[in-house]
């Protein structure tokens, strides 16, 4: 019986929405609506213009802003200079300790470090460091190495082999060699003599 009288009250004429519809806001349609005249926006203004809500973040209404305003720090400390200085690029790091799961006799290189899941990518320098102690004797080539990396790795009877040059520091006051050889005469340039007048 619930079913029937269910199905007599189903029709199209008694059929309605699951959750009740609202009319939408009709702004500017006479005083009488509410929303009239200046359509709920305030007299004149920035905020009554088209497009007054669609500004930048942080936006100051063109002012000096914020971030303008404050002190910046400058150097190789800035984050516009990251990482650390704008020539400067990211080493990966992996200590000694990590080539366990090598044998002995086998080669490390950045491609069998890469297998073996120590780095993520192959095209930053590899930097060995001495954190960990190692038995086995390895070839290894990476681009940088520590003091104390390197001291391990020969004490285990291994090899290390450096994929770039390491750069040399200069000394500040040291002159070029160019113009310390410049400077030094070469024999047998020896100056003239000058008489003096009256000697014969």
């Amino acid at each position: 019986m619930a079913e029937e009288e269910k199905a007599e009250r189903l029709s199209l004429s008694s059929l309605s929405p699951a959750q009740p519809r609202k009319d939408r806001k009709r702004v500017g349609r006479g005083l009488g609506s509410g929303t009239g005249r200046y359509s709920g926006r305030g007299i004149k203004g920035q905020k009554s213009r088209a497009g007054s809500h669609m500004m930048r973040a942080g936006f100051e209404g063109g002012q000096m802003p914020l971030a303008m305003r404050i002190p910046k720090l400058r150097g190789n400390t800035s984050r516009d200079a990251m990482p650390i200085g704008p020539f400067r690029t990211y080493s990966q790091p992996v200590n000694v300790r990590d080539l366990s799961r090598f044998a002995a006799g086998e080669e490390v290189t950045p491609e069998t470090l890469k297998a073996k899941g120590l780095i993520r990518s192959l095209r930053k320098d590899v930097k060995l460091l001495g954190v960990g102690e190692l038995t086995t004797s390895l070839a290894i080539s990476v681009h940088q190495v520590s003091a104390s990396a390197r001291e391990k790795v020969e004490a285990a009877g291994g090899t290390l082999t450096l994929l770039r040059e390491p750069k040399v520091k200069k000394r500040r006051g040291a002159k070029p060699a160019a113009r310390a050889s410049a400077a030094v005469e070469a024999p047998g340039d020896e100056q003239p003599s000058v008489e003096e007048p009256g000697g014969e």
